[in-house]
């Protein structure tokens, strides 16, 4: 069982429900560490002053916002601390709506929401009413001196939740798109093979079938070179490729539906040496 980071209660109309917050997803990574040329010695990082060369202590260091080109503004840690919202312990659902009205884009971080206190029976309440309803709960709180907006949803025979970013911190995509765009015209013809190409390859997904190549090869490098095996790195001989373009939209749309209309073998995952 994970260790709980949050402990407080849903508290949705005048029902309370003691809860505790537990880390859902535990991203895998590999992380290296900066050494000295020959490993003998871990490297750490200095506070140095740019114009003078000396080192700083972070005692004598100063929090600031750069409003024009070297000019900043300075924040003393005691007023920033006045600011902060006030610790609470509890996750107020403000309204219920439709998970399909939230795009998750606003998704940011998933815990699992577990009961506590003896409150299986309220948890479990909650949890079949959400069921039943077909809705997620939208709530705030604050955790580590920071207030979140959340999603609270059934999954499984639990609830998690969803911190979320805020409206003003998404971006709009149309900015990002060219200006083309908006005259670009498909041919009906093109739609239809594009949507028939699609429901070929329309599976039952299983995240379990899609790999970190990169990381798994890393970890294999490592454990070969910490048992002593001689490493070979390949060549890489796609580097210099230009992309690849389609020429005929038509055309390569018809091969792609073609091609998926045959089964594929498994993808086999390369091992290091």
């Amino acid at each position: 069982m994970a260790r709980p980071i949050w402990k407080g209660s849903i508290q949705f109309g005048l029902v309370n429900i003691p809860v505790q917050l537990e880390t859902a997803v535990r991203e895998k990574a590999v992380s290296f560490h900066l050494l000295s040329k020959d490993g003998s010695c871990r490297l750490r990082r200095k506070l140095v002053c740019p114009d003078t060369g000396e080192e700083v202590n972070y005692s004598d260091t100063a929090r600031g916002i750069e409003v024009a080109k070297d000019q900043y503004v300075l924040v003393d840690e005691k007023e920033l601390d006045k600011l902060k919202p006030e610790k609470g312990r509890a996750i107020e659902i403000e309204q219920f709506v439709k998970i399909s009205e939230i795009d998750p884009i606003y998704f940011d971080r998933v815990y699992f929401v577990t009961p506590v206190d003896g409150s299986a029976k309220a948890y479990k309440l909650l949890h079949d009413a959400m069921t039943e309803s077909g809705r997620v709960g939208i709530a705030r709180f604050v955790m580590r001196d920071r207030e979140y907006v959340a999603a609270l949803r059934v999954m499984g025979d639990g609830i998690v939740l969803h911190t979320m970013h805020y409206a003003d911190e998404v971006l709009a995509i149309e900015d990002s798109l060219p200006g083309t765009i908006a005259k670009a015209k498909p041919a009906a013809k093109e739609v239809q093979f594009a949507r028939q190409l699609i429901e070929s390859m329309t599976h039952t997904l299983d995240l379990g079938n899609f790999k970190d190549d990169y990381r798994m090869q890393v970890e294999a490098l490592i454990e070969a070179k910490r048992k002593g095996k001689k490493t070979v790195t390949p060549k890489d001989d796609h580097d210099d490729e230009p992309l690849p373009r389609t020429i005929n939209l038509m055309d390569a749309l018809k091969k792609s539906l073609a091609s998926s209309k045959h089964p594929k073998p498994q993808r086999m995952h390369r091992k290091s040496a």
